[in-house]
């Protein structure tokens, strides 16, 4: 019984991306490792991007800095 948990930020993602998601995360565990879809979780946890940072930087500021330069 796998239990994925994906995390995004809230950047307007779709219904229909979200479930592009959750469908292309459970057919690689039954691909890759034979698991059965109908006990296969896949949860997806959207994120403020405020509540987000990469490499030492909130989302917005490294957005900034990648458009830049």
């Amino acid at each position: 019984m796998p239990y994925v948990n994906v995390k995004i930020t809230r950047d307007g993602v779709t219904p229909e991306q979200k479930s592009r998601v959750i469908a292309g995360v459970t057919d690689v565990l039954v691909t890759v490792l034979g698991k059965d879809p109908a006990t296969t979780f896949v949860l997806l946890d959207e994120v403020e991007t405020e509540d987000w940072g990469i490499g030492g930087l909130p989302v917005a500021e490294f957005r900034r800095r990648r458009a830049v330069g």
